[in-house]
């Protein structure tokens, strides 16, 4: 990555964290652009270059993630290792080293954004969209490994959906008080199981 490169990813980093807290403390629908402009010391019509929307703001921390299963599938698995072995290891690894993606992460921080995300309906729609983008990026990836007509797009539906509910269960548990070292067993348990099943489901990707 280029110098220039660098400093646009900074930039759309240092806005998204202003904007990000400022939505935490007066909530999502209390904060005009316009404010969030004047606190991260750019004008209006160069925030919305950046970020087309004001949900996109909020939403920046996922966009390193919208493709990710798709990556693990065509970078991330060593040769010979089938699709599904290779994102249950991710998955696995994820819940190890407490990625929020998973769900299986207490800290504060994660948490308030994680209830500014779904206690904001806006978000919530912006969010379904990047899980159907997602979707959509895993279905490619697996075609490549094999499948025809809608076989891969049916898989990824599932293993998607998968690590969705997984993901949701952990955010249940943590929710409820439970801390992430408490929940993880249980959080591995479910995911091995849940695997498990793809796997019979699945077998062209296993």
């Amino acid at each position: 990555m280029g110098l220039r490169e660098r400093k646009k990813q900074q930039t759309y980093q240092s806005v998204s964290d202003t904007a990000i807290a400022l939505f935490l403390e007066k909530g999502f629908d209390n904060v005009p652009v316009a404010e969030i402009a004047a606190a991260a010391g750019i004008s209006k019509p160069t925030l919305f270059r950046y970020f087309p929307a004001k949900e996109d703001l909020a939403l920046h921390r996922f966009s390193d993630h919208e493709g990710e299963a798709a990556r693990v599938v065509r970078l991330g698995r060593a040769e010979g290792v089938a699709p599904l072995p290779a994102l249950r290891r991710h998955f696995l690894a994820g819940l190890d080293g407490r990625d929020p993606v998973t769900g299986l992460n207490d800290d504060p921080r994660v948490r308030a954004y994680h209830a500014l995300l779904y206690g904001t309906p806006s978000l919530v729609a912006r969010l379904f969209a990047y899980q159907g983008r997602a979707e959509d990026a895993l279905a490619a990836a697996l075609a490549e490994t094999g499948g025809e007509g809608v076989e891969p797009r049916l898989a990824a539906g599932q293993i998607v959906a998968v690590q969705r509910i997984l993901a949701e269960e952990n955010w249940r548990r943590i929710g409820a008080g439970e801390s992430a070292e408490a929940v993880h067993a249980g959080a591995v348990e479910a995911a091995e199981g849940a695997f498990a099943q793809l796997v019979v489901g699945l077998e062209l990707y296993a």
